[in-house]
């Protein structure tokens, strides 16, 4: 099996005072990824890519259109895991181009304890 390090890799937000940086909210490390992400809402379903990830969310790339504030069920298809890890629910806090920001909502136990393990792994691999 492959280290988890050869799919994410840790990523710094460089600011100032006068240009803070796009997620200087983000109290937890963020690491780059590149795996499958399945989301589904009230009317809408897709998938993407999940291009970075914390224990607080994840930024996903996708053609879908989504609006901030939208809630959605997620499946995280992380390397490693026999599973994909599941979200229960998560809400869209910012919307780009062709990609969005989901803020974790809600998680069984179970999940945020793979997740936490996952990005420990990952942190310790740096």
């Amino acid at each position: 099996m492959k280290k988890l390090s050869t799919f994410f890799k840790s990523k710094d937000v460089e600011s100032t005072p006068e240009q803070p940086g796009p997620d200087e909210r983000r109290v937890q490390p963020r690491f780059t990824a590149q795996f499958r992400s399945t989301f589904f809402g009230n009317k809408q379903e897709g998938q993407g890519r999940t291009v970075d990830i914390s224990a607080g969310g994840c930024k996903i790339e996708s053609d879908i259109k989504v609006e901030q504030g939208e809630k959605f069920e997620c499946r995280l298809h992380i390397p490693g895991l026999d599973w994909p890890l599941r979200v229960d629910e998560a809400i869209v806090r910012w919307v780009g181009a062709n990609s969005f920001g989901l803020a974790f909502s809600r998680m069984a136990p179970d999940e945020l304890v793979k997740l936490t393990s996952v990005l420990t792994d990952l942190e310790q691999e740096e």
